[in-house]
């Protein structure tokens, strides 16, 4: 027998980013269940008009009759599948691709950046807790340098000196 341990399986996900994705699959599904149903109903009710006689004769089988049903549902659900799936991800999609650009220039050594979304974007949490590490590395990085430069002003010997010398240069290399 085999000892093995388990990974445990991370279901932590933002609530709020899931209740929105979740608001809106739902919606798409059922407004494209309730469209079917009209085309169901109204397609029923028209052949409800007709005399038994006529249907009997008319309607060989219950696929013939059900058909046209089917493949209207069919087409309003793939057609509004097709529309969540192109503008949901597009919802998600912008926000980390802007997110994915600011931080490219933060690890650029442009401390100044601040990563701006539109009002109603998701992850504007996600921004927020962002801009706010950002700040406090940039707050760390002037400190440093501060010090950096109150040492190059004092006497120093030659070895320490030179150390000195070049974490001032590798501090230039962030934008503050």
């Amino acid at each position: 027998m085999t000892d093995f341990k388990r990974k445990k399986l991370n279901m932590a996900v933002k609530k709020e980013l899931q209740r929105w994705l979740l608001v809106r699959i739902f919606g798409v599904v059922l407004l494209s269940s309730l469209i079917a149903a009209l085309i169901l109903y109204f397609y029923a009710n028209q052949e409800l008009g007709d005399s038994f006689y006529d249907a009997h004769i008319t309607i060989r089988r219950v696929s013939d009759l059900l058909w046209p049903v089917v493949a209207a549902g069919s087409l309003v659900s793939l057609l509004s599948g097709m529309l969540l799936a192109v503008f949901l991800p597009q919802k998600i999609a912008g926000p980390i691709y802007r997110i994915e650009k600011e931080l490219a220039e933060v690890g650029k050594g442009n401390l100044t950046v601040e990563i701006k979304l539109r009002p109603r974007d998701p992850f504007r949490d996600l921004v927020g807790t962002i801009n706010q590490t950002i700040g406090s590395i940039r707050d760390r990085v002037r400190k440093i340098q501060n010090i950096c430069n109150e040492l190059g002003k004092a006497e120093i010997s030659g070895d320490v000196r030179d150390q000195q010398k070049r974490v001032c240069t590798e501090l230039k290399f962030f934008k503050t």
